[in-house]
């Protein structure tokens, strides 16, 4: 996940909580460990299918709604997997289905490494909010301008970067993926607020609070810190395999011998973020780890 040129502030990520929330009550997550992963930016990835096939993951984010705000019509980008501008990514709903049938959840995630999106009002900020959920979430299902189809997503994922929650027998949630340097200065905000179920940290392209040849104190100390914050669980995120990010990359061994033991402590300790789906596939990163998560 890449640096952005242009963000939402956090009080504007704050403003789009609250609709959502007035159209929600929160539910409490599960407490059971998984690893989640991004999914929908590289087309040697395989399908969303095959990675819920894998067995190995408990949330697959759809990656990413790259453009919003600013007075734009939100817009996903899914690199070569469908064209959304014909509503070809509505052949996604019956693999988001199978998916969660598995049990595993699904969510959309904002944002990502491009400058395609702010939010310069409130009212853009509730706009946005309605948009996702009557497009992606619990409202209008049937309605055939849905970007994914039909499938009714678990959740909003914000991967806003440098810069459960039931409603007519619809669970949503909300997660986030700040950078692991703490507070993070886009997200805190937000994340204050309590409301995040899932906060999966990216411990990596940060080299004050990464592993780094055989080092884990800044990494663990940084953990700790974010294990205080008001997110309900958090998850490790590293890079799927060393081409995945410019570093902070943790060899499975020394995840599951050194790193795990050590954050595991945590009543909050949720899991493990594995950065991306593709990188996963050409490593199996999540193979080797996931009998230690």
């Amino acid at each position: 996940m890449a640096s952005l040129k242009q963000v939402p502030s956090s009080s504007d990520i704050s403003l789009l909580l609250l609709p959502l929330l007035l159209i929600s009550v929160f539910i409490t997550p599960s407490h059971a460990a998984g690893i989640a992963v991004y999914w929908g930016q590289h087309t040697n990835e395989g399908s969303l299918s095959d990675a819920c096939n894998t067995g190995n993951y408990k949330f697959v984010n759809i990656a990413f709604l790259s453009k919003f705000g600013n007075s734009q019509n939100p817009q996903l980008n899914l690199a070569g997997h469908c064209n959304p501008t014909n509503n070809g990514c509505a052949k996604l709903s019956n693999e988001i289905k199978t998916c969660q049938r598995k049990g595993i959840k699904v969510f959309l995630s904002l944002g990502g490494g491009t400058s395609g999106y702010s939010l310069s009002s409130a009212d853009e900020a509730r706009n946005l909010a309605t948009y996702l959920w009557n497009h992606f979430l619990g409202g209008s299902p049937s309605s055939n301008s849905r970007p994914l189809g039909n499938a009714v997503l678990d959740g909003i994922d914000f991967d806003i970067e440098t810069g459960g929650v039931e409603y007519q027998h619809n669970k949503v949630f909300l997660s986030a993926a700040p950078q692991c340097p703490f507070p993070d200065k886009h997200l805190d905000a937000a994340i204050k607020t309590g409301l995040f179920d899932y906060v999966w940290v990216q411990f990596y392209n940060n080299g004050e609070c990464q592993y780094s040849n055989g080092n884990t104190n800044s990494l663990v100390n940084a953990w700790n810190k974010w294990s205080s914050s008001q997110a309900k669980q958090v998850f490790l995120g590293v890079p799927g395999s060393q081409a995945a990010a410019s570093s902070g990359y943790i060899p499975p061994n020394v995840l599951t011998s050194k790193v795990l033991p050590a954050i595991k402590k945590s009543k909050k300790y949720g899991g493990v973020m594995v950065w991306d789906r593709s990188f996963d596939v050409q490593n199996h990163y999540s193979d080797a780890i996931k009998g230690s998560v």
